[in-house]
């Protein structure tokens, strides 16, 4: 039998088609594969969703400092949970740390007072609220949890004396208590200010200019004694601090220092502080540590809060000493409130959210009518009824594979995670206007209390037009971005891990 005779011109053609169906065959096998992988992980929602180890939700025993954050060369004020361990006060301060329920119904109690400013007859409360030289510095938590209460060391008088304030942006006065108490001081880790041994200390006079300036800043109209100015300012738990309004020196670090500051003297000082020794005000009135500083820091600060209570944060001034997180900022304008009692606070414009990808069906109007503001001393984000209804239903169709776990206090959405090492969790993200949407980690959606019962991070208010407050557990782990000269709020993910 004779063999074929093949040209090799023929043996050329039956090879490359050979080669060209091989590789079509290949190629479909790939995208086989690929699209199999993305229609698993399409049914499975993986991609609505995170998966979280419950024991990272918990309270860790031991410190473990952000490993990023601010640039080393900034000059940085850190920041940590008051009663968490990298914290001073949980070596020094005896008081035991307060409950999850002390926690949110002191929460709710300055939510309150926020929305009563629109109510003269009611308490206000304010504590719960071109190149330029900059600084940082660190931060800590109030409690467990981060309640309202982050922490940063400043220096205040000359010789300066290291005092551990609670900064807030939803606050304007700056205030530590100071030698000698007319009613028995309250228990600070650090040694209560002597204005008597300060060489730079300065009482404030009645009739002064800056002394008139307090009734924005505080809510009240200052009073006098001996021909001194006298501020008076409140919170929503009750907490009170009246004392002299006054000068001083206070540094932040040995290159940013600033004489002539204004801060209150506090001589009867009375409430739920925990051992801090005073308060920061980064609100936006005339007498804020923000309006004082403008000329160094452009009105530009930065914070990054401790995503655990073990963990480390840090609070920034000054453009050019930003976080590793900040190349990466997105923003949106900062809103202009209609309502002047909230003129000193910082609004924004939360516009829409989503869950496990969903965007929920709520009315652009419903933000409109209540308006929202960001800060740093309200735990849980308040939303109006409406859009809180609508995110607890979606979130709870996307954990009716978990059993329930009681409510408590204002957190009504609980689980029992307790038999579980890890859990899946709907996604949930918030929209600003002007594009920005932050999807929020896990520990801005859960609130852990113990692994028993671990809740939905939000509440609703009382009625749709008080206003709405984001507030700090969906804050973690962004660096928030001031940028109150250009009108601009700003948030990078991965801000301090």
């Amino acid at each position: 039998m004779e063999t074929p005779n093949i040209s090799s011109s023929s043996f050329l053609w039956y090879f490359i088609r050979f080669l060209v169906l091989v590789c079509l065959i290949l190629c479909s096998l790939e995208t086989c594969f690929t699209l199999e992988e993305s229609d698993v992980k399409s049914h499975l929602g993986l991609e609505y969703s995170h998966t979280v180890q419950v024991k990272s939700l918990l309270p860790a025993t031991t410190c473990s400092p952000s490993t990023q954050g601010h640039d080393k060369k900034a000059s940085v004020l850190k920041v940590v949970h008051k009663h968490g361990p990298c914290s001073h006060f949980n070596q020094s301060h005896k008081e035991n740390a307060p409950t999850h329920t002390q926690i949110l119904e002191q929460d709710q109690a300055r939510v309150n007072s926020i929305h009563s400013r629109r109510n003269p007859k009611k308490a206000i409360d304010r504590r719960g609220q071109r190149q330029r030289d900059s600084t940082t510095v660190p931060a800590l938590s109030g409690s467990t949890v981060g309640a309202a209460d982050y922490i940063v060391t400043v220096g205040l008088g000359t010789p300066k004396k290291q005092l551990s304030l609670t900064f807030d942006t939803g606050s304007d006065l700056t205030w530590t208590q100071c030698r000698p108490c007319i009613r028995p001081c309250y228990k600070q880790v650090d040694p209560i200010f002597d204005p008597s041994v300060s060489s730079s200390y300065a009482n404030v006079s009645c009739n002064s200019v800056v002394c008139s300036q307090l009734k924005s800043g505080t809510g009240y109209a200052p009073a006098c004694a001996t021909s001194t100015c006298v501020y008076t300012t409140t919170y929503g738990d009750g907490s009170i601090s009246v004392g002299f309004f006054a000068k001083e020196t206070i540094t932040l670090t040995s290159t940013d220092v600033f004489d002539g500051f204004l801060f209150g003297c506090g001589k009867v000082n009375q409430g739920l502080f925990r051992g801090s020794a005073g308060l920061l005000g980064l609100g936006r009135d005339s007498i804020s540590f923000v309006e004082q500083t403008a000329a160094k820091y452009g009105r530009f600060f930065s914070y990054c809060l401790p995503s655990t209570s073990s963990s480390t944060g840090f609070l920034s001034f000054g453009r050019e000493k930003r976080g590793r997180a900040s190349k990466g900022v997105k923003f949106t304008r900062l809103a202009t409130l209609p309502q002047k009692e909230y003129s000193s606070l910082y609004g924004i414009n939360l516009v829409g959210i989503t869950v496990g990808g969903r965007k929920l069906p709520i009315s652009t109007s419903v933000f409109k009518t209540s308006g929202t503001i960001i800060d740093s001393g309200t735990v849980i984000t308040r939303l109006p009824p409406q859009a809180y209804s609508a995110l607890r239903a979606a979130f709870q169709q996307g954990m009716k594979s978990y059993p329930r776990a009681p409510a408590i206090s204002i957190l009504d959405t609980c689980y029992d995670f307790s038999s579980y090492e890890t859990v899946t969790i709907p996604k949930i993200a918030i929209s600003f206007k002007g594009g920005l949407t932050l999807d929020l980690d896990g520990t801005g959606i859960i609130y852990p209390v113990t692994a028993s019962q671990a809740c939905l991070a939000f509440a609703a208010n009382k009625n749709d037009s008080d206003i709405a407050v984001f507030g700090n557990v969906q804050q973690l782990k962004f660096e928030v971005v001031y940028d109150v000269d250009k009108g601009k709020l700003g948030f990078a993910s991965g801000g301090c891990l």
